[in-house]
């Protein structure tokens, strides 16, 4: 019998996409914000008992790095407290609960990619929360996965990759950061990782057997400055048709000839982060034999004429 999946954010950047592929493994309810939002504490118990889950997928998080530091409530009651009372609801009814994290846990201090066992030390209340909402998790005894993933982005909702294509319609010089490194991974990327582990399970391994933390990002490293010059690339070369590409632009032309790199002291962010948070998939890879593709594979991908979201029942293999 396939389980009942209750998915949270479904109208979010990777929500959305999971929203597309999730129904291949069984029946999602997939709330509107309406009537889940997470930063009501009520609602999350009333839907959670109303619906009796056998898989809950959290893919809502209060992502506004710099905002965070200033709403510092709603970012805790979404980013911690909601993942907290998602895991007691679902140890309660014997479910499994996936939930979404980030790189920046962790300080940046490191020169090689960060392991899941290696000390969090998060710069900024943005990840002080992600990382309360990690522990909360472990700490409720209910079967999890705990994807860490970084420099998300997809093509719809607010990210990097949209706003250096707008920036890109308003000036012809840009500035962008080139001392911060990551992984820049696609929503499409992780939401298609997320299934083929999803459908790996009882068939493959028990869930409960599995629970742990795990790093999720594209393969390679860059910078944001060398993901915009990227960006810029792709955009330059890609089907004028392509229509997410045409609202993103607003049909209006890229004006930018030049991207100069700065320092994050240049820049000027009221928000800390990480220098460096390249995370180790090599955990993902052992247990799940899931990996994802290259940074620039990714990026590729979103630009082509081939459409990312077509049918693809290939995703329901692992290995």
């Amino acid at each position: 019998m396939k389980p009942t999946i209750l998915l949270t954010g479904k109208t979010g950047q990777l929500g959305s996409e999971l929203n597309r592929l999730l129904p291949k493994l069984g029946q999602v309810i997939a709330p509107e914000l309406t009537d889940l939002d997470l930063s009501k504490p009520e609602q999350i118990l009333q839907v959670m008992r109303d619906t009796r889950p056998q898989l809950i997928v959290n893919a809502a998080a209060y992502t506004a790095v710099n905002a965070a530091e200033t709403d510092q409530v709603n970012a805790l009651a979404i980013n911690a407290e909601a993942p907290r009372l998602l895991a007691l609801e679902a140890k309660k009814l014997g479910a499994t609960l996936v939930h979404y994290s980030t790189d920046y846990v962790f300080d940046g201090s490191k020169k090689a990619p960060y392991a899941e066992a290696d000390s969090p030390n998060p710069l900024n209340f943005y990840g002080r929360t992600k990382l309360g909402g990690d522990e909360a998790i472990r700490n409720s005894g209910a079967a999890h996965l705990i994807f860490r993933t970084s420099w998300v982005y997809a093509t719809h909702g607010r990210n990097f990759l949209l706003t250096i294509l707008r920036l890109a319609t308003e000036h012809e010089e840009l500035k962008i950061v080139d001392d911060q490194v990551g992984a820049p991974t696609c929503a499409f990327d992780l939401a298609e990782a997320t299934t083929r582990i999803l459908a790996g399970a009882n068939s493959q391994f028990i869930l409960a057997e599995v629970s742990g933390t795990y790093h999720m990002t594209a393969a390679g490293q860059t910078t944001w400055y060398e993901f915009a010059t990227a960006i810029l690339e792709e955009a330059r070369h890609a089907p004028q048709n392509l229509q997410w590409l045409i609202t993103a632009t607003k049909r209006r032309p890229l004006i930018a000839r030049r991207v100069f790199p700065i320092s994050s002291e240049e820049f000027l962010s009221p928000t800390c982060r990480p220098a460096y948070s390249i995370l180790s998939n090599a955990r993902l890879k052992q247990v799940f034999g899931v990996t994802l593709p290259d940074w620039r594979t990714q990026l590729q991908r979103c630009f082509s004429s081939r459409p990312i979201y077509e049918d693809r029942s290939d995703i329901l293999s692992v290995g």
